[in-house]
């Protein structure tokens, strides 16, 4: 299977109304027959992950643009572009954005423990300008 797209055509959902981040769905099972989840994750300034934990997934982040924090096992973890955070289960965890601004990852759960379907479950959303200005360079191809 091959698929081509535009990350400014993947579907954008937030889990919840209000929530302080919102997904990008790049690659998930149910569309792609595939075992990871990759999302881009938006974190609004100030937004944050709720405090959560994967019983048999692996998380990995990887900042594509913004600065962060990581609360993981008890200690406090500095996340800016270019920084790879990996979360191995049963690691209670929190992203947390620091700003200015807001915070992009490229986030990666395997496997997906139903967070792909947990995001389709939410609040349609979309990417706005500044969205695409980071994730596309301004235009939409």
């Amino acid at each position: 299977m091959i698929s081509l797209t535009s990350v400014a055509e993947c579907p954008v959902f937030r889990i919840r109304p209000g929530d302080t981040n919102k997904f990008v769905l790049l690659c998930e099972p149910a569309a792609h027959g595939c075992a990871p989840l990759q999302v881009i994750e938006i974190f609004d300034e100030g937004g944050a992950t709720p405090p959560n934990v994967h019983t048999v997934a692996v998380e990995s982040f990887f900042v594509l643009h913004g600065h962060g924090v990581a609360e993981c096992g008890g200690h406090s973890h500095a996340l800016g572009q270019g920084s790879v955070l990996i979360v191995g289960p049963g690691e209670m965890h929190v992203v947390r954005n620091t700003g200015p601004g807001r915070l992009y990852c490229l986030t990666t759960l395997m496997p997906d423990e139903e967070l792909g379907a947990l995001i389709h479950g939410g609040v349609p959303d979309r990417l706005d300008a500044e969205d695409l200005a980071v994730l596309c360079g301004g235009s939409r191809p």
